[in-house]
């Protein structure tokens, strides 16, 4: 049984569909035990009426709610009976296998690092995403929590990407790949530079070399190495554009009577297509490094995305990825030396 603690007040849409996404999760695994993390009343209240195993969901209470726009650091030493203080707590002390929370970015962040703690030898946890490609999905990593990072922090984040692809998602042998402006291995700017020979000379990963921005779409590699600021411009833009093809496929197609008829032929087929690149069935984007899990997923997440991000975390702790993460820092301290 896998304990998730979900954050029930955080996102725009709680806590209703933070709770309709606790009741999918439960309802769909009977391996899964869901915490939700919230004003006691208002969970209640939505939980009323429900169809739900009663044993496999829980109530954990907390009197407060950390806004988006207070600043991290400060709603995480004052606000202790926040939802996401409280909810990562019960990760920190055991009581729960897993964190998920659609609130406060920059919370999620600070509450991980200094609430459930690195892993010994983690320099700096990455968020990262699946994103939708042509040949399935890749790991984007670094998304949005270390801008400015450094090349041991990319060794690192390549590494780690790659364990999760292999053991969370399946895929034998993930090719690795560093974001930069051209394929050859002298162009980039000085942190690409840098980290490009360190991660020639890991023996651990499947580096593949650089990877252009218009590349990734077409599923160019399985983990896509950055920094957070170059992985959340990708990130942002990528949703963008997504959206916005998606508008102007559905308007065209009822632009005139033909396109209305050819239209309800294609729907079937074009659905399903699209489905495939709808981010949210993929879950949330985990931050890896940490001595437990934390998933952190849209602000705008419904019931859907919660669902797939509280599965999400099942298979995380049944492949181990943690004890893998400490097996692959204990290769790169070995190579160093």
């Amino acid at each position: 049984m896998i304990k998730v603690a979900v954050d029930a007040m955080g996102g725009d849409y709680a806590p209703s569909q933070m709770v309709a996404g606790a009741i999918a999760a439960a309802n769909l695994r009977k391996d899964i035990q869901v915490v939700l993390v919230g004003r006691k009343e208002d969970v209640e209240k939505e939980l009323s009426g429900k169809d739900y195993p009663h044993d496999r969901i829980q109530i954990a209470h907390a009197s407060e709610v950390i806004a988006t726009e207070e600043p991290p650091v400060n709603a995480i030493r004052k606000k202790k009976d926040s939802s996401i203080v409280v909810g990562m707590n019960l990760v920190k002390k055991g009581e729960a296998d897993a964190f998920v929370s659609a609130g406060s970015s920059g919370a999620v962040l600070v509450g991980g690092q200094v609430i459930v703690g690195r892993i010994k030898g983690v320099e700096r946890p990455p968020l990262a995403p699946l994103i939708p490609t042509e040949k399935g999905v890749s790991l984007l990593i670094d998304c949005g929590a270390n801008v400015d990072a450094r090349p041991s922090h990319l060794v690192q984040f390549a590494r780690m990407g790659s364990i999760y692809m292999e053991h969370v998602m399946g895929v034998k042998n993930p090719r690795v790949a560093i974001v930069n402006i051209g394929a050859e291995e002298e162009k980039g700017n000085a942190l690409v530079k840098e980290t490009f020979p360190l991660l020639k000379a890991c023996t651990d990963i499947n580096f593949t070399g650089s990877i252009e921005a218009r590349e990734i779409p077409h599923g160019g590699a399985d983990v896509i190495v950055c920094e957070a600021f170059v992985g959340n411009v990708i990130l942002k833009l990528y949703e963008g554009v997504g959206a916005t093809l998606i508008s102007k496929v559905k308007a065209g197609m009822m632009t005139s009577l033909k396109s209305k008829i050819g239209a309800l032929l294609v729907k079937p087929a074009l659905k399903e297509t699209l489905k495939s690149f709808d981010a949210s069935q993929y879950g949330g984007a985990p931050l890896l490094g940490l001595k437990g899990l934390v998933v952190k997923t849209h602000g705008n997440s419904k019931a859907n995305e919660v669902c797939n991000s509280i599965i999400q975390c099942v298979t995380f702790k049944e492949q181990g990825i943690n004890e893998k993460i400490k097996e692959s820092l204990s290769i790169e301290t070995q190579e160093q030396n």
